[in-house]
C-alpha cells in the first residue's frame, strides 16, 4: 500500500478509535426501518455548528460510516435525534429533537436550534440508533445591546488535501476560539485521494457531478484535526472558487463550458450539505451565501460572496476563461466603470449594513487580497501588472467600495482575506492606487492569512511585492497555519500563526508577526 495512503488509511483508524464504543452493526430506529443495519459507526465525519445569532445556532452532521465510499449510502431518509445542553456531559439539557437525514441531501443534518441565552456556551451532540457522535462546543452572540470585553476569532482558508496535513486546525482547536470564520477553498475540486509530494501532484479526478463533490467533501471532513476544529466553537463560512472550480467568475468557467450552471448547481448543493448554514436548501444553482451577523455592538460580520456575482474577467486568456496577469497599459478593461467584483444588489446591501452598522468594528470576511498588490514597479501612472481574479482585477469595484467605507464612516472597517495562500497585512487608502496623503486618507486595515495547507510562491517574491507595493506592509508566502484575532471594544490585535511543517500532523506552531489596530484610527502597529 502507498505510504501517504496509509497516512489517509490510519487518520480514518485514529477517528473511529476516538468515538464511543459502538456495536458491531448499528442500527437506526426509525419509523420506516426495513431492518437495515450500518457496518460502521454513522458519525465518521464528525459534527459542526455555525451561523451564530443571539439565540440560535445551526448545528450539523452527515450520516456516513465509509467516507471511502461515500456512494454506498442507502436511498432511506433517516430520524437522527440531537441535544443541547448547557454542560458538555448533557446533565443539563435545553433542547432536544429529531431531524431527517434525507438522501437527496446526502443524509445531512441541519437543525437550527432556537430559544437560546445570548452569550452563551453549549454542547451538542446526535444519535442515530445506539450510536452517538462526538460532542460538540458552540455559543450563541451576545445580546444586541452588549459589549462584549473581548472576542477571540480564528480565521482560515485554502486546504487542498494533497499539500499537507491539517494541523493547522489542530493548533486552531486548541486555542479554543470563540468563533471561526472560514474564507473560502474549504475542498479543492480537484487531486487523488492520497496526499502526494506537492511536485508529484497533478489535477486529476476533477469534481463535476453531485456525486464527485460530495465524495471530496467526505474525503476532508474525514481528517480528525478538521473535525476538532469544528467540535471547538461555531464556524461562519464562505465560498471562493476551488468549491466549483478553479478561477470561476459567476456563470463561466475556464473551459467556457456552456453547462457550467448545472455543474456550479451540484458544488453549492454540496457545500450546503457540508456546511452549518442558515440559508433555504433550495435553489442550488442560486444559493445566496452573503450574510451578516452582529455580535453585540462589538463587531458586526458582513460576510461576502466574490464569486457568484462578479463581472467576467478582464483580458482572459485567448479561447479561454479565467485569470490572467496583464499590464494595465494593455487591458483597458479593467477600468471598465460597470464591472463589479460583488455585483449591484450585493454592494448596495453592503453599503446599507456598514450605514446601519451599530459595532465597533465591521469585519468584512471575503475571499482574496484587496489592497493592490502590482507585480512590476508602478512609476507613472498607467503602469502595473495585476493578477485579474483578484480586487486587482475589479480596480473600479474596490474603489466604490474605498468610497462607501469613507462616506457611511462606518467604525473601524477591517477587512480579512484569504486565497493568495500568504500572509499580509495593509492599509487600505481611499484610493487604493495612490500613495496615502491627507487627501488620500487611509479608511481600513486588511488582514491576510495565509492558507491552512495550499502552496504559495517564493517569499523572495513575496518581497518584492511588498517592496513596490506600499499598502502592503508585511508579506510571508513560505510558510502555512491560520491567523487568530482579539476583538476588544479598544483596540484588534492579530497574530500570523505559521507551522514548523505542514506535512508533519505533530508540528508545533509559532508567531511569525504581530499587529495591532487602535479605535479610531486605521493603520497597523507591530507588537
Amino acid at each position: 500500500m502507498d505510504h501517504q495512503r496509509r497516512i489517509f488509511l490510519g487518520a480514518l483508524a485514529a477517528l473511529g478509535t476516538a468515538q464511543p464504543a459502538q456495536p458491531e452493526g448499528v442500527r437506526p430506529r426509525t419509523g420506516s426501518d426495513p431492518g437495515l443495519r450500518f457496518a460502521g459507526y454513522p458519525f465518521s465525519l464528525g459534527v459542526a455548528s455555525g451561523s451564530p445569532l443571539t439565540n440560535a445556532v445551526i448545528i450539523w452532521t452527515r450520516i456516513l460510516h465509509d467516507p471511502l465510499n461515500a456512494a454506498a449510502m442507502p436511498a432511506l431518509a433517516f430520524s437522527v435525534r440531537w441535544e443541547m445542553a448547557e454542560d458538555e456531559h448533557f446533565r443539563r439539557i435545553v433542547a432536544k429533537g429529531t431531524a431527517s437525514a434525507p438522501p437527496e441531501l446526502a443524509h445531512s443534518v441541519h437543525v437550527d436550534v432556537t430559544g437560546l441565552q445570548p452569550d452563551r456556551w453549549y454542547w451538542y451532540r446526535f444519535m442515530l440508533g445506539d450510536a452517538v457522535s462526538p460532542t460538540g462546543r458552540t455559543r450563541t452572540a451576545p445580546a444586541a445591546g452588549a459589549m462584549p470585553s473581548t472576542l477571540k476569532l480564528a480565521v482560515a482558508s485554502c486546504q487542498h488535501w494533497e499539500f499537507g496535513t491539517y494541523a493547522a486546525h489542530r493548533h486552531i482547536a486548541a486555542a479554543a476560539p470563540d468563533l471561526v470564520a472560514f474564507l473560502g477553498d474549504y475542498i479543492y475540486e480537484w487531486g487523488p485521494y492520497q496526499r502526494q509530494h506537492p511536485k508529484a501532484a497533478v489535477r486529476v479526478s476533477e469534481s463535476f457531478t453531485l456525486a464527485d463533490y460530495r465524495a471530496r467533501y467526505a474525503q476532508y471532513k474525514s481528517d480528525p484535526d478538521l473535525q476538532a476544529a469544528h467540535h471547538a466553537a461555531p464556524w461562519i463560512v464562505t465560498w471562493d472558487d476551488h468549491e466549483v472550480a478553479n478561477d470561476y467568475g459567476n456563470d463561466r468557467d475556464e473551459r467556457l463550458d456552456p453547462r457550467f450552471i448545472d455543474r456550479r448547481a451540484a458544488a453549492y448543493q454540496a457545500f450546503y450539505e457540508h456546511m452549518p448554514l442558515r440559508v433555504a436548501p433550495k435553489d442550488f444553482a442560486n444559493l445566496r451565501m452573503y450574510q451578516r451577523y452582529d455580535w453585540g455592538k462589538l463587531a458586526r460580520f458582513h460576510v461576502l460572496d466574490d464569486r457568484q456575482y462578479r463581472a467576467y474577467h478582464a483580458c482572459p486568456p485567448k479561447g479561454r476563461g479565467g485569470s490572467s496577469s496583464v499590464l494595465l497599459r494593455d487591458c483597458p478593461a479593467l477600468l471598465d466603470r460597470s464591472r463589479s467584483m460583488l455585483g449591484k444588489e450585493q454592494e448596495q446591501w453592503l453599503a446599507q449594513g456598514l450605514a446601519s452598522s451599530p459595532a465597533r468594528w465591521n469585519i468584512l470576511a471575503q475571499q482574496t487580497l484587496m489592497a493592490q498588490n502590482s507585480q512590476l514597479p508602478i512609476i507613472k501612472e498607467g503602469d502595473g501588472r495585476f493578477w485579474t481574479d483578484g480586487w486587482d482585477g475589479y480596480p473600479v469595484a474596490r474603489q466604490r467600495l474605498m468610497d462607501t467605507l469613507h462616506t457611511n464612516r462606518a467604525s473601524n472597517p477591517l477587512v480579512l482575506s484569504g486565497d493568495v495562500h500568504s500572509f499580509f497585512a495593509s492599509e487600505l487608502a481611499r484610493n487604493p492606487s495612490r500613495p496615502r496623503s491627507a487627501g488620500n486618507p487611509l479608511v481600513a486595515t486588511e488582514f491576510c492569512g495565509t492558507s491552512i495547507t495550499s502552496p504559495s510562491r517564493s517569499q523572495a517574491r513575496t518581497d518584492d511585492f511588498v517592496r513596490m507595493n506600499p499598502a502592503i506592509k508585511y508579506g510571508r508566502s513560505d510558510k502555512r497555519g491560520y491567523m487568530l484575532l482579539t476583538v476588544t471594544p479598544a483596540d484588534t490585535s492579530a497574530h500570523f500563526l505559521a507551522l514548523d511543517d505542514v506535512h508533519n500532523s505533530a508540528t508545533p506552531i509559532a508567531r511569525a508577526a504581530g499587529f495591532v489596530v487602535r479605535n479610531g484610527q486605521p493603520g497597523l502597529h507591530t507588537t
